[in-house]
């Protein structure tokens, strides 16, 4: 009996070791320990023209050149800032890009990420349907206009056009709305508007017939508003400093054949999107879309500051203080070597 105990136990203990180590392992290969490089690199980004620097960099196959084959790469697609910040606060991603509005909004909460470079400025616009007597900012009183979720970079900056004209943010229902669903629901008289990014105001534009009432010059900030951002958890690069470089270069890579090579760039994520998605793309439609954007490293820090501020006035945050969130140190280095 003694014996059969003891086998018990020792056949449970030895269950539980190999747990912990296959836990170890996974661990590891996720992420740096104590001075080693990172074994695998978790990206996120979203099926969106205005995070075309990382698609392309996945196309070209920048990132695999530079990181070599010692580093895998996994790759995770989101619909909405709030559920790649998530994603990035719970360590389920490592890096990626998003909009500055989701990033400093989770930051004044859980400040374990930073901003180390821009990816796009621009491509955000105000659309509204085409028989509405909308005809300028002051006649959105009273309408339904859609936004991709509360606290996401097109809502603070449908607050800015908003307040630039004079309007209380209360006197326009914003709705929650998921882009891809946004021009249906306009033809059927449910909304009035959408402030969204490309490529989904020209899909709007073209397949609800809407009117174009504010364009990407006119919109919020206008055309050199950061709209998407380069976002990384701090553990991962303080641990991988290497690596978040080695990144940079690919997405450095990619914006230079991005401006260079505008007509395969926009091919590259036509076939990017049919790959994840299913979707054939308006060829037309896409490249209306990308002449509304800027690839860029830029990143503007006075409109993310005024985004901060926005945020807190509208009760999305507690505070504006988000001092440590951009951190352009590595950006700078990977350019002072080219």
């Amino acid at each position: 009996m003694k014996k059969r105990l003891f086998l018990t136990i020792l056949s449970v203990l030895v269950l539980v070791l190999a747990a912990c180590g296959n836990t170890d392992a996974e661990k590891k290969e996720e992420s740096a320990s104590k001075g080693e490089e990172a074994k695998a690199i978790r990206i996120g980004y979203f099926p969106n023209m205005t995070h075309i620097a990382t698609i392309v960099a996945l196309e070209k196959g920048y990132f695999e050149e530079q990181f070599g084959s010692d580093v895998k790469i996994k790759t995770n697609t989101f619909n909405d800032g709030s559920s790649f910040m998530e994603a990035m606060s719970t360590d389920a991603i490592d890096i990626g890009t998003v909009g500055p509005t989701p990033a400093l909004n989770t930051y004044i909460k859980n400040p374990k990420h930073e901003i180390i470079s821009g990816a796009v400025n621009g491509g955000a616009v105000l659309v509204v349907a085409k028989d509405s007597n909308i005809n300028s900012v002051k006649d959105l009183v009273g309408k339904k206009i859609a936004i991709p979720t509360f606290g996401s970079t097109q809502d603070v900056g449908l607050i800015k056009s908003l307040k630039d004209a004079g309007i209380d943010v209360n006197q326009v229902t914003k709705v929650k709305q998921a882009p891809a669903d946004t021009a249906a629901l306009i033809l059927k008289g449910e909304l009035d508007g959408a402030a969204t990014q490309e490529p989904w105001g020209v899909n709007i534009e073209t397949t609800a017939g809407a009117k174009l009432l504010l364009d990407e010059n006119q919109f919020a900030w206008g055309s050199e508003s950061t709209n998407t951002v380069v976002v990384a958890r701090s553990k991962f690069t303080e641990a991988n400093p290497e690596l978040t470089k080695k990144y940079l270069k690919a997405h450095i890579q990619a914006i230079n054949f991005i401006n260079e090579n505008p007509d395969e760039a926009i091919q590259l994520f036509l076939d990017h999107i049919k790959a994840i998605t299913g979707k054939d793309l308006s060829k037309d439609e896409v490249t209306k879309a990308f002449d509304r954007l800027k690839a860029t490293t830029d990143v503007n820090e006075d409109v993310i500051k005024e985004m901060a501020t926005i945020s807190k006035e509208a009760g999305y945050i507690n505070s504006d203080d988000i001092e440590g969130l951009v951190n352009l140190t590595y950006l700078n280095e990977v350019l002072n070597e080219q």
